[in-house]
Protein backbone atom coordinates (compact mmCIF):
# COMPACT_ATOMS: atom_id res chain seq x y z
CA UNK A 1 0.00 0.00 0.00
CA UNK A 2 1.80 3.56 -1.25
CA UNK A 3 1.31 6.81 0.49
CA UNK A 4 -0.77 9.06 -0.88
CA UNK A 5 -0.93 12.74 -0.72
CA UNK A 6 -3.87 15.04 -1.22
CA UNK A 7 -3.75 18.49 -1.40
CA UNK A 8 -0.25 19.10 -0.31
CA UNK A 9 1.75 21.46 -2.55
CA UNK A 10 5.25 20.96 -2.92
CA UNK A 11 7.25 23.83 -1.25
CA UNK A 12 9.20 25.28 -3.82
CA UNK A 13 12.75 26.38 -2.34
CA UNK A 14 15.39 29.00 -3.56
CA UNK A 15 18.53 28.06 -4.64
CA UNK A 16 20.46 28.16 -0.92
CA UNK A 17 17.58 26.09 0.20
CA UNK A 18 16.70 29.14 2.72
CA UNK A 19 13.42 30.68 1.34
CA UNK A 20 10.52 31.59 4.30
CA UNK A 21 8.05 29.03 4.17
CA UNK A 22 5.72 29.47 1.20
CA UNK A 23 6.98 32.09 -0.21
CA UNK A 24 8.51 30.49 -3.17
CA UNK A 25 12.22 31.88 -5.18
CA UNK A 26 10.44 35.34 -5.93
CA UNK A 27 11.57 36.44 -2.28
CA UNK A 28 14.53 34.48 -2.27
CA UNK A 29 17.51 35.94 -0.27
CA UNK A 30 19.88 35.50 -2.95
CA UNK A 31 18.10 37.96 -5.28
CA UNK A 32 18.94 40.75 -2.58
CA UNK A 33 22.80 40.91 -2.97
CA UNK A 34 22.78 43.04 -5.64
CA UNK A 35 24.43 42.89 -9.56
CA UNK A 36 27.79 43.13 -9.11
CA UNK A 37 29.69 40.87 -6.69
CA UNK A 38 32.54 42.83 -4.76
CA UNK A 39 32.90 40.57 -1.60
CA UNK A 40 32.39 36.96 -0.70
CA UNK A 41 32.71 35.98 3.55
CA UNK A 42 32.18 32.36 4.63
CA UNK A 43 31.60 32.59 8.36
CA UNK A 44 32.55 30.23 10.53
CA UNK A 45 33.92 28.88 13.81
CA UNK A 46 37.05 26.71 12.05
CA UNK A 47 35.52 23.89 12.48
CA UNK A 48 35.90 20.95 9.48
CA UNK A 49 32.83 22.03 7.88
CA UNK A 50 33.33 25.43 8.07
CA UNK A 51 36.94 24.85 6.36
CA UNK A 52 35.06 22.83 4.12
CA UNK A 53 32.62 24.84 3.08
CA UNK A 54 35.63 27.94 2.68
CA UNK A 55 37.75 25.62 0.12
CA UNK A 56 34.37 24.70 -1.59
CA UNK A 57 33.08 28.23 -2.04
CA UNK A 58 37.11 29.04 -3.39
CA UNK A 59 36.87 26.11 -6.01
CA UNK A 60 33.64 27.78 -7.31
CA UNK A 61 35.01 31.06 -7.75
CA UNK A 62 38.00 30.05 -9.69
CA UNK A 63 35.36 27.92 -11.45
CA UNK A 64 33.40 31.06 -12.38
CA UNK A 65 36.22 32.97 -13.33
CA UNK A 66 35.86 35.39 -10.78
CA UNK A 67 38.09 37.56 -9.44
CA UNK A 68 36.59 38.44 -5.92
CA UNK A 69 38.74 37.11 -3.26
CA UNK A 70 37.00 34.47 -0.39
CA UNK A 71 37.36 35.94 3.01
CA UNK A 72 37.48 33.18 6.02
CA UNK A 73 36.14 35.40 9.17
CA UNK A 74 36.30 33.20 12.41
CA UNK A 75 36.31 36.03 14.82
CA UNK A 76 32.66 35.18 16.50
CA UNK A 77 31.97 38.55 17.20
CA UNK A 78 31.99 39.54 13.59
CA UNK A 79 30.31 36.27 12.73
CA UNK A 80 27.27 37.45 15.43
CA UNK A 81 27.12 40.58 13.43
CA UNK A 82 25.76 38.94 10.65
CA UNK A 83 22.92 37.54 12.64
CA UNK A 84 24.46 33.99 11.94
CA UNK A 85 23.66 31.61 14.78
CA UNK A 86 24.44 28.35 12.80
CA UNK A 87 27.38 27.87 11.47
CA UNK A 88 28.88 27.89 8.37
CA UNK A 89 27.64 30.98 6.99
CA UNK A 90 28.19 32.40 3.61
CA UNK A 91 27.86 36.06 2.71
CA UNK A 92 27.86 38.18 -0.77
CA UNK A 93 27.80 41.51 -0.69
CA UNK A 94 27.63 41.77 3.35
CA UNK A 95 24.17 39.72 2.62
CA UNK A 96 23.67 36.22 4.09
CA UNK A 97 22.93 33.35 1.27
CA UNK A 98 23.13 30.49 3.52
CA UNK A 99 23.73 29.25 6.86
CA UNK A 100 23.95 25.77 8.83
CA UNK A 101 24.89 24.25 6.07
CA UNK A 102 28.11 23.14 3.62
CA UNK A 103 27.37 23.99 0.26
CA UNK A 104 29.11 21.71 -2.57
CA UNK A 105 31.18 23.83 -4.93
CA UNK A 106 28.35 23.25 -7.50
CA UNK A 107 25.50 24.19 -5.11
CA UNK A 108 27.71 27.88 -4.80
CA UNK A 109 28.39 27.87 -8.53
CA UNK A 110 24.75 28.32 -8.56
CA UNK A 111 24.68 31.08 -6.07
CA UNK A 112 27.08 32.78 -8.16
CA UNK A 113 25.10 32.26 -11.40
CA UNK A 114 22.26 34.12 -10.15
CA UNK A 115 24.44 37.37 -10.51
CA UNK A 116 25.48 37.60 -13.59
Amino acid sequence: MGLFHFGKKKEEKCCCGSNPAGTGTENCCCNDVGDSLTSIKVLGSGCKACHELYENTKAAVKNAGLSVEVEYITDLEKVMGYGVMSMPGLVFNEKVVSMGKVLKTADVEKLLERLS
